[in-house]
């Protein structure tokens, strides 16, 4: 059971093991590189008139928001001259191009997004009070009910990870690689590291939904247990 245990673990953790260290293998500064990932998100956002988008560094994960079309890069992204920051720049870039192009999977992603996340942090909490509720009423509907509703929020949160693969896969491959294909912005030894990178970036997400899927299946496991 040990061991089984831990397989679990290590095929649910690997994906975001591995998108880390790719992501941190390559961010070693690149002082050859013709500017830093802010510097291209800026220049992409004005080549590609997208009229109204922004860049700005944040300490939140990078990110573009539809919200406040804003691209947002972490502070080692917007100020470094690494591949990594390159590729990342041009991915956020690509979903601001998704969102001037009406992309109905980014639109469907922007509407559910902030209701999952919410019903995703209500689920927690309802899990972590139905062992009380089991206790109060010493009777298995109502714990049954809760368990029912927490776990709901917690599967919806990683369906929605894993709709948006196609959305991220597209930012990835079919904006930022052409982006910097075409606009000689990489060379091509350094294409096959950057394609290394969009792949993380694309693949951030699937790895949130195999933590969520690892946080369902233990609270499952939990409350099967009382």
């Amino acid at each position: 059971m040990v061991w089984l245990l831990g397989l679990g673990l290590l095929l649910v953790f690997t994906p975001t093991l591995w998108v880390r260290w790719v992501m941190q293998r390559y961010s070693v500064e690149q002082p050859e590189l013709p500017g830093t990932g802010g510097e291209l998100a800026q220049h992409l956002i004005e080549r590609f008139d997208l009229q109204g988008v922004s860049a700005e560094v944040t300490d939140l994960g990078d990110h573009y928001d539809p919200q406040s079309h804003m691209v947002r890069l972490s502070e080692p992204n917007w100020n470094g001259r690494s591949l990594t920051a390159v590729a990342v720049a041009a991915h956020e870039v690509g979903h601001a191009i998704q969102h001037k192009q009406n992309d109905a999977r980014l639109n469907a992603r922007t509407k559910l997004a902030p209701l999952v996340h919410i019903i995703g942090q209500l689920s927690v909490g309802i899990l972590a009070v139905a062992p009380i509720i089991g206790m109060v009423t010493r009777h298995p509907v109502p714990l049954l009910w809760t368990a029912v509703i927490g776990l709901s929020g917690l599967l919806l949160r990683m369906l929605l990870h894993l709709v948006t693969l196609p959305t991220e896969w597209d930012a990835s491959f079919g904006k930022a690689l052409p982006i910097l294909r075409e606009g000689k912005y990489v060379s091509d030894a350094e294409e096959k590291v950057v394609r290394r990178v969009l792949s993380a970036a694309a693949l951030t997400y699937f790895a949130a939904a195999l933590a969520d899927a690892f946080n369902l299946f233990r609270w499952a496991a939990l409350l099967i247990r009382r």
